[in-house]
């Protein structure tokens, strides 16, 4: 395959297990920037057969520290990519038609998320993220998590997909929504948001009905009932470490 004439920023932190896989897809990119906030394991060495270009930064956050990854970068088109992801062949191409015809800033691409190392049904609706922009015309809000790029521009939509590897088991997919559940209440908290006896109750139900029956998720078999079930707690533990911030906050206890 050709080079394509883009960078790639990943960051990275003990992320051995996944980030061959990641840098293998990208490796005809012309460049590839990696940041690394302290592995002990062996992801700077499995990052410098791929690259020169691995940094150490402390962790900033999910937000600060891609936007500090995406301003090293030199091209003029840029790729996120995370450590347990892979960029398919058919995104390749998308990406490689998109650089040299102008036909949009930014691509939408679908997520095939391996939930307990199984592909998605085809039918099943994926989540979809613009990840690939012109470097110019993208910048990161402030958000703790699920950080999300704010594309100044045309955004198409990609057929070809990112495959995310991250949640090969229900414990890492629980340990990541108790973390992340964690950022996402203390970031609404601080702008103001406020618990709700209605989302209390509704925020579970309704959140297994979007991922199973809307996203239908039900067509991935058990493994979709499991997912969609987790996905479902991970709305109320946000809604319930809402409720705690609050009453914390009414008797004089401290937030952390």
């Amino acid at each position: 395959m050709n080079t394509i004439p883009a960078s790639v920023y990943i960051i990275t932190l003990n992320e051995e297990a996944h980030l061959r896989r990641a840098l293998e897809s990208v490796k005809h990119f012309a460049e590839i920037i990696v940041i690394d906030s302290g592995s002990t394991d062996a992801t700077c060495d499995i990052a410098r057969e791929y690259t020169e270009h691995v940094q150490h930064q402390d962790w900033l956050g999910f937000s600060k520290q891609k936007q500090y990854a995406l301003s090293l970068c030199n091209q003029d088109w840029v790729l996120n990519l995370d450590a347990d992801e892979e960029v398919s062949i058919e995104l390749s191409q998308e990406i490689s038609y998109c650089i040299s015809n102008s036909i949009a800033d930014g691509l939408n691409i679908p997520f095939d998320d391996r939930f307990l190392f199984q592909p998605n049904h085809p039918w099943r609706r994926k989540n979809a993220k613009p990840r690939f922009f012109r470097r110019d015309k993208g910048r990161y809000g402030d958000d703790a998590v699920h950080e999300a790029i704010h594309i100044d521009g045309k955004i198409g939509n990609a057929k070809g997909c990112i495959n995310h590897y991250g949640e090969s088991s229900t414990a890492i997919k629980l340990l990541k929504n108790n973390h992340y559940s964690d950022l996402r209440s203390k970031e609404y908290f601080a702008h103001g948001k406020r618990p709700s006896v209605i989302k209390l109750l509704f925020a579970f139900p309704f959140a297994f009905f979007r991922s199973y029956i809307l996203k239908r998720s039900f067509l991935n078999g058990w493994s979709g009932f499991i997912c969609s079930m987790v996905n479902a707690f991970y709305a109320f533990l946000k809604e319930a470490k809402l409720y705690e911030l609050q009453l914390k906050k009414k008797q004089g206890i401290d937030q952390d």
